[in-house]
């Protein structure tokens, strides 16, 4: 088991890296901050379905509602940890140069962290 979730925390910082900074555009960072505009929810969306990919991998497509229902919780966590974070930043008039901007989006990062362990945890 413990091998299993291991492997499930690399494939999640792996997919989280790719999705968030490699794959994100800027159209979907631009209107993160816009409650339900579609830009938004594709990046999220993009999250839940490579938690759900991740999790396939370990377990097996056996598991497969267990993997989609993980996904939609990653992709509706993350959905909303990134929606608060980019109106906390615009309401706070935090900017790239400012101490406060990196500690938001650090806190940011925790929360998908978090919830990965809680989806790693899942599988217990």
């Amino acid at each position: 088991m413990f091998d299993a979730i291991f492997s499930l925390l690399v494939l999640l910082q792996i997919k989280h890296w790719y999705i968030d900074f490699v794959n994100q555009s800027e159209e979907e960072v631009n209107w993160k901050g816009t409650y339900l505009d579609w830009r938004g929810v594709k990046h999220s969306f993009k999250h839940g379905l490579g938690t759900t990919i991740c999790l396939l991998i370990v377990t097996g497509s056996g598991y497969l509602p267990f993997c989609i229902v993980l996904g939609l919780v990653d992709f509706l966590v993350h959905y909303h940890v990134d929606w608060s974070k980019m109106n906390l930043n615009k309401r706070l008039g935090y900017t790239i140069e400012m101490p406060q901007f990196w500690a938001l989006l650090g806190l940011d990062q925790l929360a998908h962290q978090l919830t990965y362990i809680g989806i790693a945890w899942a599988m217990i």
